[in-house]
């Protein structure tokens, strides 16, 4: 008699399941036949909301209806928990394990004990980046991985090159970027700069600055001293809750 309740708990979780799938078909057909954008659909999911469905193609975010007949594109907003859960998912999507950057290919920065990390990608015609880096001068106790990251033009191609090719490297960075001194003309195996070009378009970087913390968190754009500090914590809290 015990295993009648186990057996309908079964019953009542597969045909769960299957209606699931059938509301996941179903949207990505819709949506495929009448827009073009949504042939490849990388995800389909409920939200907290009831009768929304999230749509993910890449890190793109889109909402639609069970019959998929309507499409919204903004940001969910939990009101009661005062959370954007389209910022939340965003955020989880373009984690970057900082294990798996390849920091041989960057040079570092070093400020009082360097215990905290953090990786930035910048472009040195990059106005927010001097900014950036200008702001950064007042972050202590941290090692900056630093990967140049030429996007802007073909003379931050050249900027960048001097740069990596300098004795110093970080003495190079910091006088064009917050001293306005470039570097010397200098060449060398710019490969480093080629790999850091290919790891930002797998990894959709595409804005400098482009930060990167310990915990895996993305942030994108120019933040001030008071930020990077907060999310210097955040990320050594995090790293802790997991070695615990």
């Amino acid at each position: 008699m015990k295993l009648i309740p186990a057996l309908l708990l079964t019953a009542s979780a597969l045909a769960a399941s299957f209606a699931a799938s059938a509301q996941d078909a179903d949207i990505r057909k819709t949506l495929a036949e009448r827009y073009p954008q949504f042939t490849q659909i990388d995800e389909v999911r409920p939200t907290p909301m009831k009768g929304l469905y999230e749509v993910r193609v890449g890190t793109d975010l889109f909402y639609t209806d069970a019959k998929g007949n309507y499409v919204i594109q903004g940001e969910l907003i939990d009101t009661k928990a005062r959370r954007n859960l389209t910022e939340d998912r965003i955020n989880k999507l373009t984690a970057i394990d900082f294990s798996a950057l390849p920091l041989k290919d960057a040079f570092t920065i070093v400020r009082g004990d360097g215990k905290r990390k953090v990786a930035v990608f910048e472009d040195p015609n990059c106005g927010y980046c001097k900014r950036f880096e200008r702001d950064l001068q007042n972050v202590d106790n941290v090692t900056v991985h630093l990967f140049l990251y030429p996007i802007l033009s073909p003379d931050s191609a050249e900027k960048s090159r001097n740069i990596w090719c300098a004795k110093d490297k970080a003495t190079a960075w910091q006088d064009q970027m917050v001293r306005d001194k470039p570097a010397p003309s200098a060449s060398c195996d710019t490969a480093a700069i080629q790999r850091n070009l290919a790891f930002g378009r797998k990894y959709k970087i595409t804005g400098t600055p482009t930060l990167i913390f310990s915990n895996g968190t993305r942030v994108p754009g120019a933040i001030g001293a008071q930020e990077v500090e907060k999310r210097l914590a955040d990320a050594g809290s995090d790293s802790s809750g997991a070695a615990n």
